[in-house]
Parts: structure tokens; C-alpha cells; sequence
């Protein structure tokens, strides 16, 4: 039984520690925060652009549905052109909540777990230490 499963009780052993000649960019944490990144951004991207996209080609294809009215002087064209601005909003908001809840505390452990292992790195042992003069 390894010391990990003896000390917490468990006999799944411990993720691989990263050495210090271990780039950062082969740490499985990185990886899933890469992951996870990358999948939000092409679905935020997509669904944006798609919304912009739409009403480009709704106004250059269909105008007489653009120009059909809701209200007073409120077209559908004008509502889906103000829609971009809260679509664009929307995108912002959930860009920001994601990067808080899933990449921010991820990217902390990894950037202290560094700091560690490179002041671990930095200290001389105490044999190769110079004496004063």
C-alpha cells in the first residue's frame, strides 16, 4: 500500500506530481481548463454570430417581414436590431460567469502549485550553502 493510500485511506493513488521540468501545458488541469474554455468560446461565438448573422440576411432577404409592425412606430427590424445589443450583453455576462466559476479557480491552483514548485526549485540545500568570507 503506497504512503497516499495508507495516510487517507484510499487505494487510488494521487495524480501524477508535475516536476519542475514538467511544462505547465502537461498538467491534466490545464488541459480540462483548455478544454472547457475552448467549448465555451466556440458556442458563445457561434450563437452570436448566429443571432447577427439572421438578422443580416432577414434584412437583406425579407424585408417585408423586417418591416411588419409590432407597435406604434416599432417594426420587427428595429426590435431584432436592439435584440443584438441584449444578445451581445447576454454573451458578455455568461462569458464572465464562466470564466469566474470554471477557469479562475483552476487557473489560482495551478499558478500556486508553479509559485511552490519554483521556490522549492530556487532554494540551495544547506551542504552547498556559502560560508561567509
Amino acid at each position: 500500500m503506497s504512503n497516499h493510500a495508507a495516510r487517507y485511506g484510499s487505494s487510488a493513488s494521487p495524480p501524477p506530481a508535475r516536476t519542475s521540468r514538467q511544462p505547465i501545458h502537461a498538467d491534466p488541469e490545464f488541459h480540462s481548463i483548455s478544454s472547457s474554455f475552448r467549448r465555451f468560446g466556440i458556442t458563445a461565438t457561434a450563437l452570436s454570430v448566429g443571432a447577427f448573422l439572421s438578422y443580416v440576411l432577414l434584412s437583406s432577404f425579407a424585408p417585408g417581414v423586417m418591416n411588419e409592425r409590432l407597435t406604434g412606430h416599432l417594426t420587427l427590424g428595429l426590435a431584432l436590431g436592439l435584440a443584438q445589443f441584449a444578445v451581445m450583453g447576454l454573451t458578455a455576462f455568461l462569458y464572465v460567469r464562466h470564466m469566474r466559476e470554471n477557469i479562475d479557480p483552476v487557473v489560482r491552483r495551478l499558478r500556486a502549485r508553479m509559485e511552490e514548485q519554483e521556490t522549492e526549485r530556487r532554494q540551495v540545500p544547506a551542504g552547498r550553502r556559502f560560508g561567509a568570507w
